[in-house]
């Protein structure tokens, strides 16, 4: 008989449980890896910040990104804490467990909705080149960036508003960190409206970001093949293959998620698959997108001579 502990302030996360022997190897490649994507994320964002040239929609709206792979990795460090830690020291509030199970949803939530708006970006600056301009103002970045994340904040805040609401039976989370099933999990009360937001809101979000992305790409190709101007389907091969390369990677890592969930006997691979989800495009989005921009290799290559040159 399962022994209940009722609305207990203390969880206990399951983490990760690996042999001693793979603890350490893991242990490092986690922290460099999290350490790589502050590093570039960040350092992306105070290049587009400190550069009046990289002052465009388009890198504007890529600091979205950055941030958002920037939070959506905060579980990283007690992740790697708790991996050095028993199973029954892997201690957790349930508040802090809610306010981090809300910081990766939204997270999860924007990696849709600001490539999104970055789409509608790029499909502007294609296929209504004239009017770029005057489409993509400043106004119109604000109202994109908050809708992005607004949209995200509500959606979320209704999902966790729902599981709140629970009382609470269990103190164990299953998984790595704290996420909405994860929570509801804990209740031995019908949790029947979660279960139907959650999939409303999961099918929504795919549905509205996947359409969007046909959308836009399908009026790009269009544009594409009945123009005979090269310099812009080259414009266009590059920054649209470099924006699809980053949703693919996203939307892929996440549909792995998704399927390994239908296998519950494959709990520890979901896992794994959960931190390549979290690491793989975070590190990579800063990477395609830095290789990609001519503007961004432009700087620096100027930051490299202007280093001083020591001579002997």
């Amino acid at each position: 008989m399962e022994n209940y502990t009722y609305n207990s302030d203390t969880l206990q996360l399951e983490g990760l449980n690996v042999s001693e022997d793979f603890t350490y190897p893991l242990l490092l490649f986690l922290f460099f890896s999290y350490l790589f994507i502050i590093v570039a994320n960040l350092s992306i964002a105070v290049l587009v910040f400190i550069d009046k040239n990289l002052h465009q929609p388009m890198y504007l709206l890529f600091c979205n990104l950055s941030v958002n792979d920037i939070l959506g990795n905060s579980f990283l460090p007690r992740l790697l804490v708790n991996m050095l830690l028993p199973p029954s020291e892997r201690l957790i509030s349930y508040y802090e467990c809610v306010v981090q199970a809300f910081t990766i949803h939204v997270c999860n939530t924007c990696s849709h909705t600001v490539l999104m708006i970055m789409a509608f970006d790029r499909y502007v600056a294609i296929c209504n080149p004239l009017r770029y301009a005057v489409i993509m103002t400043n106004k119109m970045l604000i109202k994109l960036t908050v809708s992005a994340w607004g949209v995200a904040f509500v959606l979320v805040g209704i999902l966790l508003g729902l599981t709140i609401r629970l009382n609470r039976c269990r103190t164990i989370i299953r998984g790595l960190y704290c996420n909405n099933a994860s929570l509801f999990k804990l209740s031995c009360e019908n949790v029947f409206i979660n279960n139907i937001y959650g999939l409303t809101f999961t099918i929504v979000l795919f549905t509205s970001s996947i359409g969007t992305m046909v959308l836009t790409y399908t009026k790009i190709t269009v544009v594409c093949l009945t123009s005979k101007n090269k310099s812009l389907n080259s414009k266009a091969l590059k920054t649209c293959s470099t924006h699809l390369a980053v949703y693919l990677i996203m939307l892929l890592s996440g549909f792995s998620i998704i399927i390994l969930h239908r296998f519950p006997q494959y709990s520890d691979y979901r896992k794994f698959a959960t931190i390549l989800y979290h690491i793989i495009p975070s590190s990579l989005n800063p990477i395609i997108y830095g290789m990609q921009s001519k503007e961004i290799r432009r700087f620096l290559s100027k930051s490299k001579k202007v280093l001083p040159v020591k001579t002997s």
